[in-house]
């Protein structure tokens, strides 16, 4: 009897133990469950990421993930699979050839849903802005940062950008046709203007013939590579995420222009200063003028040269005195011949106009040579005489020297002044063409790249249980 009674009290002290341990048991397999599916979207998520853009990141210095993974089609659908398939991996390593162990989890991904994602182009390329912010933050750019909006503000000072030199000299010109020039009887019965031979009038002649045609010595030598603008991110229709995560930029702080403009002058060529990796040879002349080809997109920033040196120039020569009297002397004379002193006036400004233009095309010409040019000119950085009008070409001297700001100072200003949207989704062209050239990105697009993400996982097991959560990730 009494062997009986101890048998029934260890089968039920056994119970209630056995009870305890399963419960250990299945809530440690509940933890794990919990812990494995941490580590799991941890590892999925940063394998996502190490699947990076290399040619972004050799050329370019910028951490993306290109959802298109070298295809045609970027989806984010795409990277959703790719996490799906490391998840699984790390789920179950024997599928994958690992060790044949019992699975005391046997968990699978039911859901992978990624619902936030910064793409490189969204809220106009400001996603792209925050890595480069990054990319400088060690840079030293102090001096750069100040000397560039100090230079702008002379520019506006004297209203470079804006004054309309063109309609002043043509209200002189209209000034001259009202007046008139008197006939004379070269035959019975006819007669003809006596000419004015008004020097400014060669030198207007050569406004039409382009401005690297007049300053260059060998205009064939330039870049005359095109491109389909079409094809690229400024010309398309965008692919847009759900713009810069805020976690990212509570950590980077806020993009600084000045900072993406030392960037783009770090990794683009411009005219002289040409790299050899890339497309187009005058990428910052790109930005600015955004053309299809390099000779016209150097074309427009050597105009826009020449309007703001045309407009420095103007002001500077209608306060030199001296060169004041000189063109009044040639336009009395003129004046004189004609025996009408009504043209003295203004015949005397088109060739202080025409003086200056010329004086533009040579400080356009230095500026290309390598040489410097003052924003504002004194007596001692003027270059041309009064006779160079008769015969612009031949009058314009190569000049590598001069003090003044150089031909990337000018480009500085000019980027500075550009609308912002439009320099960063231009620069984002520059990439793409660049990216392009290389083996297996010929359709490689900066709007199917995203940088930080987020996702919703779901994770099933099979004895019964389930776990979500939410996680983001990113380059930061």
């Amino acid at each position: 009897m009494r062997r009986g009674y101890i048998t029934v009290f260890l089968s039920l002290s056994l119970t209630l133990i056995l009870s305890l341990v399963f419960t250990v048991i299945e809530g440690a397999r509940i933890s794990a469950i919990r812990m494995k599916s941490e580590c799991v979207a941890d590892i999925g998520m940063n394998s996502v990421l190490a699947e990076y853009h290399r040619e972004l990141l050799e050329q370019y210095d910028l951490l993306f993930v290109d959802t298109a993974y070298g295809g045609t089609r970027p989806d984010i659908g795409n990277t959703e699979a790719h996490l799906e398939k490391y998840m699984e991996m790390n789920f179950r390593p024997k599928a994958q050839g690992g060790f044949h162990t019992r699975d005391f989890l046997s968990m699978d991904v039911t859901t992978v849903n990624i619902d936030a994602y910064s793409v490189a182009s969204d809220q106009g390329g400001a996603v792209l802005k925050r890595q480069i912010t990054d990319y400088m933050a060690d840079y030293p750019l102090g001096a750069v940062l100040e000397k560039i909006p100090l230079n702008v503000d002379i520019l506006q000072l004297h209203g470079l950008e804006s004054r309309d030199v063109a309609g002043e000299r043509q209200q002189y010109e209209a000034q001259i046709a009202e007046i008139g020039l008197p006939e004379r009887e070269v035959e019975e019965g006819k007669f003809e203007e006596v000419p004015l031979d008004n020097p400014a009038d060669a030198a207007n002649a050569t406004r039409g013939s382009g401005v690297l045609n007049l300053v260059l010595a060998q205009p064939s030598q330039v870049s005359t590579v095109k491109v389909n603008t079409a094809d690229y991110l400024s010309h398309r229709s965008i692919l847009q995420g759900t713009g810069l995560s805020t976690e990212a930029a509570e950590v980077s702080g806020e993009p600084n222009e000045l900072v993406f403009e030392a960037y783009l002058f770090e990794k683009c060529g411009y005219y002289g200063q040409e790299l050899d990796k890339s497309l187009l040879k005058y990428q910052i002349e790109y930005i600015l003028a955004g053309e299809d080809t390099d000779w016209q997109n150097l074309e427009q920033v050597a105009k826009r040269l020449l309007r703001w040196r045309e407009a420095a120039n103007v002001i500077y020569i209608l306060s030199d005195t001296v060169k004041v009297a000189e063109a009044e002397a040639a336009a009395m004379a003129l004046a004189a011949v004609t025996l009408l002193p009504a043209l003295a006036v203004p015949v005397k400004y088109t060739i202080l106009f025409a003086w200056a233009y010329v004086e533009s095309l040579q400080d356009v010409k230095t500026l290309l040579s390598g040489g410097r040019v003052p924003l504002m000119k004194t007596s001692a950085d003027w270059k041309t005489g009064i006779n160079c009008i008769k015969n612009v070409r031949e009058s314009l001297t190569e000049d590598g020297g001069g003090k003044g700001l150089n031909y990337k100072e000018y480009l500085q200003i000019m980027l500075f002044l550009q609308d912002k949207t439009s320099r960063a989704y231009r620069a984002m062209d520059i990439m793409e063409m660049d990216i392009r050239r290389t083996p297996g990105n010929s359709k490689f697009r900066l709007d199917g790249c995203f940088d930080t993400y987020e996702a919703e996982l779901s994770v099933t097991s099979g004895f019964g249980y389930s776990y979500e959560m939410t996680r983001s990730y990113g380059f930061y």
